[in-house]
């Protein structure tokens, strides 16, 4: 079992190679990471995956920003910012502290616009189901200044239960939906958000990069949480009906997914720390969702016909060359028992766990919020899923790895070279996965 004081350690290790953060990087939007991922990319060299990602050079300014007053688009209350927004396309938030059951809304940005994000951003309490920050629009910029700390008083709310019951809070920190053209999240510094991260929704063309999300403080049990961690449900990062879009150089200590994909097309997570994050890096859960968005494509236009069930759908998804650490599962595909929906195209290579407490390398089709059932239904279909290159360490309690499927709706699964140890509890596996791994013996 995880323990308070190892999550702190591995914390300070963290925060120390982030020390500076946040200082600005390259912008991201380099079209060679926007490229088609597949399971034919070549298997790269391992890395040691020793600390935070490396920094890289400051971005050059985009140009193309003008703005009708500097004085109006400068704001230091948070009242103004809605004549920021209507008004200018260069804004910087300067220390705004923002009211009980209110919401930076960056929902009506113009084309081209960047938010810089200065001084200390505090939420103040309120007890409401809200968006701390809402964010639309095209070809737009969110950053932060050097030092800029995003504070969202999570204490305030934790209680233990997370969005699963208990106070109401705000369940996401920022809402990220039908964001597209060439777009770009990058150089936060965000900290005791209550629930839900960065969820980025009906998207495409986001680059998200150099990002720490960090909710060190909610490891601890309070007063509410009866024994358990304060902070609950907190992923880092979720996508959903989003396409073209990327993830990569970012830092998360959290009490819940570290990168959650729940469905979309063409999604490149890379350079990645997860730092107590319980379920790591995540396809899922898939199935069972209400298609309430669309995908967006490139130009900003909605695709009728773009990804097929495109809510229970996840396809063309890499992740690798990250490190998760202190967590209960590594890397995992989970779908919802008796629903439908499609796994296909997925590939997660050179990842490195550490000190994993459940399950090393989790497929599982039996998921229910309330705890899996053991029992897998075959709905929804795992595809040309290639697992390669992961390597570490899992803990007496755990197992190595854990393979479950529903009857005939697993299909062309490749998992090779793969070296997980130390887990104390006999791996299973009830599909034969091609490859060299053989599942510790445990192929059932």
């Amino acid at each position: 079992m995880r323990t308070n004081s190892l999550l702190a350690v591995l914390a300070l290790a963290i925060i120390k190679d982030v020390a500076a953060f946040p200082s600005k990087q390259s912008s991201g939007n380099d079209e060679g990471s926007k490229k088609s991922h597949n399971n034919n990319d070549k298997p790269t060299k391992s890395s040691s995956h020793k600390g935070a990602p490396s920094p890289k050079p400051r971005p050059q300014p985009q140009g193309g920003h003008s703005n009708s007053s500097s004085s109006n688009c400068h704001v230091t209350t948070y009242d103004a910012i809605p004549a920021a927004v209507s008004g200018c396309t260069d804004i910087t938030l300067d220390g705004i502290t923002v009211p009980g059951k209110s919401t930076i809304d960056l929902s009506s940005l113009k084309q081209g616009s960047k938010v810089t994000f200065a001084g200390r951003t505090f939420w103040e309490h309120g007890d409401a189901n809200y968006p701390l920050v809402k964010i639309s629009g095209v070809d737009v910029e969110i950053t932060g200044a050097e030092g800029a700390v995003l504070d969202g008083n999570g204490a305030c709310w934790w209680d233990g239960l997370g969005s699963n019951g208990g106070v109401a809070k705000p369940n996401h920190f920022f809402q990220v939906r039908g964001v597209s053209g060439k777009s770009c999240i990058h150089d936060l510094y965000i900290e005791n958000y209550p629930v839900h991260g960065i969820m980025v929704s009906g998207s495409s063309g986001l680059d998200i990069h150099h990002v720490t999300l960090n909710n060190t403080a909610g490891e601890a049990p309070n007063s509410r949480s009866n024994g358990k961690p304060a902070s609950h449900n907190s992923d880092g990062f979720g996508m959903s009906s989003t396409t073209d879009s990327t993830i990569h150089d970012c830092t998360v200590i959290n009490q819940d997914d570290c990168v959650a994909v729940t469905s979309g097309n063409n999604i490149l997570i890379e350079n990645m720390e997860c730092l107590g994050s319980p379920h790591g890096l995540s396809i899922g859960s898939v199935g069972g969702k209400s298609s309430k968005l669309r995908s967006i494509t490139s130009s900003g236009e909605h695709s009728a016909n773009g990804i097929p069930s495109a809510d229970n759908t996840v396809t063309n998804v890499t992740f690798k060359n990250s490190n998760v650490r202190n967590s209960e599962n590594g890397i995992r595909i989970k779908s919802n028992e008796n629903t439908t929906g499609l796994v296909q195209n997925i590939l997660f290579e050179n990842i490195h766990v550490e000190n994993i407490f459940k399950y090393g390398i989790v497929l599982q089709q039996d998921y229910l919020n309330g705890g899996p059932t053991g029992k897998p239904t075959n709905g929804v279909k795992f595809k040309d899923i290639t697992i390669r290159n992961i390597k570490g360490t899992a803990t007496k309690d755990a197992k190595n790895y854990y393979i479950l499927c529903g009857k005939g709706s697993c299909e062309n699964i490749t998992i090779d070279n793969v070296d997980i140890t130390g887990g104390g509890e006999k791996s299973t596996c009830n599909f034969k996965t091609s490859g060299s791994f053989d599942c510790d013996g445990g192929f059932q």
